[in-house]
């Protein structure tokens, strides 16, 4: 990617704003950052997430991660955002709308991470109530959808701040450290009048 296409994609990217904090699209001037939390957060993360690949921290793995996340958006299939402390524009996690499904769902599955050091900081609450009115109102979502392991105390109570519903139990619903786990299905619906 030539210079000039960096710049027109950061002027171009779409931010926004929450309580101490901005989410915007991952850009791949990024990867320092984002490299630096995922390593120094991996024990952390890595009970929650779908098993690691070899190369999950190179560069070339991030390049490819971000020509998949502007794949998804061009194919309104997916709305990857990193979140970012609006004072020093450190990287704080990822909130990602993915498996978009249009016609007469509206609808698509939440997934998100924090750091290991941004953990407990009501980063996640702050973030998904700048992204669920967007998701509602601008993406026209009427349901957006998550899944947490019964034992995320952690992910139930950032969901269920954030105005999700418990809706069920999935199991061997998703692949999670290398092994078929249940979760927890939530929803959070558009208010309609």
């Amino acid at each position: 990617m030539g210079f000039l296409s960096v710049l027109k994609a950061r002027d171009q990217t779409q931010r926004l704003t929450g309580d101490g904090l901005f989410l915007r699209e991952p850009l791949i001037e990024d990867f320092p950052q984002w490299r630096a939390l995922r390593m120094a957060s991996a024990s952390f993360l890595k009970p929650w997430e779908p098993e690691w690949q070899p190369d999950e921290l190179t560069s070339v793995a991030f390049r490819h991660r971000i020509r998949h996340y502007r794949t998804l958006r061009d194919g309104d299939a997916g709305y990857p955002y990193f979140i970012f402390a609006a004072e020093n524009e450190q990287l704080l996690g990822a909130a990602t709308l993915h498996n978009v499904r249009r016609g007469v769902a509206q609808s698509a599955t939440l997934g998100y991470w924090v750091g290991e050091a941004h953990a407990r900081k009501s980063v996640m609450t702050r973030a998904l109530a700048a992204l669920l009115p967007y998701a509602h109102k601008d993406l026209n979502l009427h349901r957006v959808e998550a899944a947490c392991l019964p034992r995320n105390e952690a992910s139930i109570r950032v969901l269920e701040k954030s105005g999700f519903e418990r809706e069920g139990f999935a199991k061997a619903y998703l692949k999670i450290a290398g092994r078929w786990e249940d979760h927890i299905l939530w929803s959070h619906r558009k208010h309609t009048a």
